[in-house]
């Protein structure tokens, strides 16, 4: 069976009116707590009993948590009065452009300009400054070709291999090719199968893409007295 709805109006017996006081004051400073843990909230609870009693919780300071909660209702009243959001915004504005002046005027002592209104501590404290920046830009130049230096090495590296690697397959071909000549050689296949052949004494492989130079001889002369000769004659009957 549920539980009855209970009418939200004051409690007339004090009794009963003290017992609901002390469960709902411990209930509710539970659930603040457990909402500035939970949420990571300020939270600030203020309670005071009938009788004038103070409870109160607050994760951080109850004294921050009135400061900050003034200093917001001030400038939601700043923003609904318009009169008032002009001069916050004019305070704003007169804020920023003294900080660029002073930005202006260090970066001009900076490099080098306006110093005659410098004490020589002045100086001192700005030369430090220059310092160590020199020091911070020169130490990440330095990082920057170190890194340069490391990548270069490992690229040499790989190329180094990969040449090595082409030298060795190389190597393994021209094995193979002298392997492939010799068992052709051994079969006595001269004339060509090997695809190969001889010009002038000469061997030239079929890829060869070397000029081949031919030579002419004069023609053998044919010997015709020591070949049989045939006379043709006529015969008489």
């Amino acid at each position: 069976m549920g539980r009855g709805k209970i009418v939200i109006r004051r409690i007339d017996n004090t009794t009963s009116r003290q017992v609901t006081f002390s469960k709902r004051r411990n209930g509710l400073l539970k659930k603040a707590k457990e909402l500035a843990i939970l949420c990571d909230a300020q939270v600030g609870v203020i309670i005071f009993s009938s009788t004038g009693k103070l409870y109160d919780f607050a994760n951080n300071s109850m004294t921050s948590v009135i400061d900050r909660y003034n200093k917001a209702k001030a400038e939601e009243n700043q923003m609904v009065n318009p009169r008032c959001e002009i001069k916050f915004w004019q305070k704003e504005v007169e804020m920023l452009r003294q900080q660029l002046q002073i930005l202006q005027e260090s970066h001009r002592q900076i490099m080098g300009e306006e110093l005659s209104g410098l004490t020589v501590k002045d100086l001192q404290n700005l030369e430090s400054q220059l310092e160590m920046s020199l020091r911070g830009v020169r130490n990440k130049k330095d990082q920057l070709l170190t890194n340069e230096i490391q990548e270069l090495n490992q690229k040499r590296e790989l190329i180094h291999q990969e040449n090595t690697d082409l030298y060795k397959k190389v190597n393994l071909i021209r094995q193979e090719n002298k392997e492939l000549y010799k068992k052709v050689y051994e079969n006595g296949d001269t004339s060509g199968a090997s695809g190969a052949m001889f010009i002038d004494g000469e061997e030239m492989n079929e890829d060869s893409t070397g000029p081949v130079q031919l030579q002419l001889s004069q023609p053998q002369q044919k010997n015709h007295e020591s070949a049989g000769v045939v006379k043709l004659g006529y015969i008489t009957y």
